[in-house]
């Protein structure tokens, strides 16, 4: 059995992890830390969990993380780059929700953190925890940057149009607009999140600038090889949880005829979580709700020059936690999918 640690457990993507490792064959849940609520049991607060959890909450100075294989921080950035380099001198794999080891740059990550980097030292070694991409160094790895969830829409939307050595797209001029709902800010009292705020309303925001931007053009250009120039535009909807991204790309006239359908199609036969759905799909949000599953349609409107490709995923499930797990079970030679084969939540 593995053990594992949960730091900063009372956020909604900790309660994610909880729900996903509780039934978890091969997981045996050691610890779960938060300083404010030292000692109330888990599912006094989550009575979700009730019958399936029976951690309290543990201050961190007292939680037996030094007991665990591995320990996920599901905590704010900063956290677990102070935190991090005595688990791993311990032995203990680290798989970190928040961005502290997502960028390579550290100049990049203090200008959009706000923060200096306290383990630059430990970048080059982390690995960024994106499955469909890096599946083969996060099999090695004992520290893994989880992708944010507006990221992994966009990196996975347009991979198998910039994976190929010959560029079938204008990779200069990508443009992303990406919706989210409110639990993407996370659970702390915000006047943008309160109920009267964001229901009835849709609005974008970050647009002058988004800190998950860098991270994506960081993996596109991973991905493709080549320089990518990449517009993002968030947008806030009155929903609890779900990312809906429509992602577009000029086609290049020498891949005009290219079948993109097939394309996708190809790219992620044998995908667990990748669903290219059927030409002329929709997908939408709740096809994915509280499932780690990402859908993916390819629309070329007219049979024209613009490729539209849409994607949805749960935001703190393949978004987040969902993607913590796999990355886990990869990590540990474990079946990819065990504790992940959730049927999404319908209506």
């Amino acid at each position: 059995m593995i053990k594992v640690g949960i730091v900063g457990g009372t956020g909604y993507t900790g309660v994610e992890l909880l729900r996903l490792l509780a039934t978890h064959p091969e997981v045996e849940l050691t610890a779960i830390t938060s300083r404010k609520e030292d000692g109330l049991p888990v599912a006094d607060m989550y009575p979700s969990l009730r019958g399936r959890v029976a951690l309290s909450f543990s201050a961190p100075e007292k939680a037996r993380l030094n007991e665990c294989d591995v320990v996920f921080f599901a905590t704010p950035h900063g956290v677990a780059m102070a935190q991090a380099p005595a688990l791993l001198d311990a032995g203990i794999k680290v798989i970190d929700l928040a961005a502290d080891f997502r960028l390579q740059d550290t100049a990049v990550f203090e200008q959009w953190y706000g923060m200096p980097h306290a383990c630059p030292s430990l970048l080059a070694e982390a690995v960024y925890g994106l499955p469909e991409v890096n599946r083969a160094a996060i099999a090695k790895a004992r520290l893994i940057g989880l992708p944010g969830c507006y990221p992994t829409s966009m990196q996975l939307g347009y991979a198998p149009l910039l994976a190929g050595a010959t560029p079938l797209v204008n990779e200069a001029s990508l443009i992303a607009d990406c919706k989210s709902g409110v639990s993407g800010a996370g659970r702390k009292a915000e006047v943008g999140s309160l109920m009267a705020e964001a229901s009835d309303n849709f609005k974008a925001y970050g647009v002058k600038g988004h800190r998950h931007l860098p991270e994506t053009v960081q993996g596109l250009q991973a991905i493709s090889g080549r320089p990518v120039g990449l517009t993002f535009v968030p947008h806030l909807v009155p929903m609890i949880r779900g990312i809906h991204s429509t992602l577009y790309a000029q086609i290049l006239p020498e891949a005009s005829n290219t079948d993109f359908q097939a394309l996708y199609e190809q790219h992620f036969a044998g995908e667990r979580f990748v669903d290219v759905m059927p030409a002329g799909s929709h997908p939408e949000t709740r096809s994915v709700r509280a499932s780690n599953m990402l859908r993916i349609a390819v629309h070329r409107p007219g049979n024209g020059n613009l490729l539209v490709i849409l994607v949805v995923e749960d935001n703190l499930v393949k978004g987040a936690a969902g993607q913590g797990v796999q990355c886990m079970n990869i990590m540990f030679g474990l079946d990819e999918s065990l504790g992940l084969m959730h049927v999404p939540v319908m209506p």
